[in-house]
């Protein structure tokens, strides 16, 4: 089995729905993602999947949220965009594109991430 992994960032402001404490404020974050795929099978170039493409999707995407209020976009109308959500709304919309994706992880600081994959 095979892995390969990408990493991006990107910067925006959120706020906590039903949440008790300073985050229910608006504030903001420099994000870093990282975006898995896993698969048995390589290409005749012997790779998993170009890094290029793979580089230029998950840019377009993380571009939506790029210096943005997430709490106003319609993905986010009634959910809160917490690490976790994000990370599962990136790997729902990336699914579209690579059916052999694995895991997305959402890092809010240099020590804190979630994730969100299918069992």
């Amino acid at each position: 089995m095979f892995e390969v992994m990408i990493e991006s960032h990107f910067s925006a402001a959120h706020h906590l729905l039903n949440y008790n404490g300073e985050c229910e404020r608006q504030h903001g974050h420099n994000w870093k993602v990282e975006v898995y795929l896993q698969g048995d099978t390589l290409d005749k170039s012997g790779i998993l999947v170009d890094f290029k493409i793979l580089k230029k999707e998950v840019n377009e995407l993380l571009d939506t949220l790029d210096h943005k209020d997430i709490n106003t976009l319609e993905m986010f109308k009634d959910k809160s965009p917490s690490s976790e959500n994000i990370s599962q709304y990136l790997y729902f919309e990336l699914k579209k594109k690579f059916e052999n994706i694995k895991k997305v992880s959402v890092w809010e600081t240099e020590n804190a991430c979630a994730s969100f994959f299918e069992e």
